[in-house]
């Protein structure tokens, strides 16, 4: 079982670059804002695929007893956000990924989390 924002979302970017996310990102935002602890941003090429990657993470967590507690933007499958309370994921369509840039409001330079190689 997962313990902390930061192990939770080390977890879930783990489960979506298993299923070819890319660019995935992880930080860790707690000290910048009220609404989460930790934040997950990565794509996909398509929609289908931004799709299967938030249902890969749900489906994934589900089975460890983690639910989320809202999920946003998935009949669009463009930009789609699950709320775990501590962490937000955030899976874009490549493009609206560009668009967005989310990672500009939130990196201080100091708040990203390296990821496991490989």
């Amino acid at each position: 079982m997962v313990k902390n924002p930061k192990e939770l979302a080390l977890h879930i970017a783990e489960i979506l670059k298993d299923k070819r996310a890319e660019e995935l990102l992880v930080l860790e935002i707690g000290h910048l804002t009220v609404i989460a602890d930790a934040m997950v941003i990565g794509n996909g090429r398509s929609m289908v695929q931004v799709k299967a990657l938030a249902d890969a993470a749900e489906e994934k967590l589900k089975e460890e007893g983690v639910y989320p507690l809202r999920r946003e933007g998935y009949a669009e499958g463009r930009w789609i956000v699950l709320d775990y309370g501590a962490v937000l994921v955030h899976i874009f369509h490549e493009q609206e990924r560009e668009y967005y840039h989310l990672e500009r409001l939130w990196m201080d330079g100091s708040n990203s989390v390296p990821l496991a190689e490989g």
